[in-house]
């Protein structure tokens, strides 16, 4: 019996509930060069541009965040990269092939593009044999990628009952199957408890620290600054910012925020602090000063500590307010709601 044909004899309510099964094709050979690069890549559905003159260079051996308000054009991107829409216009290489020779190169790439499709009535096991046979992967890695997504001991349990979370890890483990040295993932975390984003969390860095590249479409931004070492962020179609983690981290936002009492005291605070080139602000009983430009925070912080305390002032406050990528995120998209 031909794989199809067997396909075909699924009872009709045991057929994917959503979603599109693409098996991965043979692999080819790629060539050096970045794990995703574009120039003016477009893509427009009538009058309305979705994706517009998007230029993004992914280095190889990175996880890659990719983020932007709802609407930006990810899902569009990234459906694109897989070869399962066409451009408007541009071009893009994936694993160093054109986009337009798809076949070069998906069969190096795992994917998981919005919500997993499965049978409901078979089992997890049986579900990812089937992806298996239509990839032409051996079926004897299952138990491997079962685990290693968290699902060895619910492999043999119909995909109807597994949870939302279970779903996702189920997705992952089949783009896992055909070991690849890129991996597309959309929304990972969704629908996972604390404990499974952090799972989810160790499982990328651990395929990052195999040697592959990871390229998530989250909105999760907490979770991204932690996992993710490259950051593409768009809007409205186009790029806004592209590079490390560090670099856009990097910019201004960490305040020191300075107390003592009696706060009568704080102008003698404030110039302390004027002395070590900052400039202050006071609101209510505190003073708060910009750290841009400060190679040593940790060190600044200890010299203020020290010098408040040899001139009798006692401080009740000197801490830190860290800039996180959500307060970065904003600066360059005022507004924007994630997706």
């Amino acid at each position: 019996m031909t794989p199809a044909t067997s396909i075909t004899r699924v009872h009709e309510s045991a057929r994917p509930q959503s979603g599109t099964v693409t098996a991965p094709l043979p692999p080819g050979r790629a060539v050096a060069g970045p794990a995703i690069e574009t120039h003016g890549l477009t893509k427009r559905y009538g009058a309305r541009t979705a994706v517009d003159g998007l230029d993004v260079e992914v280095p190889r051996g990175v996880i890659a965040g990719f983020v932007g308000p709802n609407g930006a054009g990810k899902t569009t991107t990234l459906r694109m990269l897989l070869g399962l829409i066409r451009p408007t216009a541009g071009a893009g290489w994936v694993l160093g092939v054109p986009l337009t020779s798809s076949a070069g190169y998906l069969g190096q790439v795992g994917a998981l593009i919005e919500s997993p499709a499965f049978y409901p009535g078979l089992s997890g096991q049986c579900n990812l044999a089937v992806q298996a046979t239509l990839a032409g992967i051996d079926p004897a890695r299952i138990p491997a990628v079962l685990q290693r997504v968290g699902l060895d001991g619910r492999g043999s349990d119909l995909y109807k009952t597994y949870s939302l979370g279970m779903k996702q890890r189920l997705g992952i483990a089949a783009a896992l199957l055909g070991e690849p040295s890129l991996l597309i993932l959309d929304e990972p975390a969704n629908g996972l408890d604390p404990a499974g984003i952090r799972e989810m969390r160790d499982l990328l860095r651990s395929l990052n620290a195999d040697g592959g590249t990871v390229f998530v479409s989250s909105h999760q931004l907490g979770e991204v600054q932690q996992v993710c070492d490259w950051l593409v962020v768009i809007d409205q179609g186009r790029l806004v910012f592209q590079g490390p983690t560090g670099q856009l981290m990097a910019g201004r936002g960490d305040v020191l925020v300075t107390g003592c009492q009696p706060a009568a005291d704080l102008p003698r605070l404030g110039a302390i602090l004027a002395r070590r080139g900052l400039a202050c602000t006071r609101t209510g009983d505190r003073l708060y000063a910009d750290l841009a430009g400060i190679a040593d925070i940790d060190e600044m912080v200890a010299e203020i500590s020290q010098t408040a305390s040899a001139e009798k002032l006692t401080l009740i406050e000197l801490t830190v307010t860290k800039a996180n990528l959500e307060d970065r995120y904003l600066n360059l998209i005022p507004g924007g709601p994630l997706s």
